[in-house]
């Protein structure tokens, strides 16, 4: 049997592979979305079921939106805010690496 590689050691070799960085990178919106949602609740004290009866939802329907799984309208971004006593910021940003044009 092998033995299983310490997932620190994954990781970097991961962040060295620019395929791995490419579709990382093409995610990391999602992946602010979803610990934005999972923070906004977790420090409202709320469970993914109180926070679902408070917004008129499941359960099920919060769990797909912290795992990444759906993409929240703003609709239910401002019922989220709403429920969990927050409120609901849009921002644009410049991105880090601009992007280079074809020549």
């Amino acid at each position: 049997m092998t033995k299983p590689l310490p997932f620190g050691k994954i990781a970097k070799a991961w962040q060295a592979d620019p395929d791995f960085q490419r579709d990382y990178d093409a995610l990391a919106e999602e992946f602010e979305l979803a610990a934005a949602l999972i923070k906004a609740r977790t420090e409202a004290g709320l469970t993914q079921d109180q926070l679902a009866a408070r917004m008129g939802t499941t359960q099920s329907v919060i769990a797909r939106m912290e795992g990444g799984k759906s993409r929240p309208s703003t609709t239910t971004l401002q019922k989220l805010a709403a429920a969990t006593g927050t409120r609901l910021r849009v921002s644009f940003e410049r991105n880090e690496r601009p992007k280079r044009s074809a020549a």
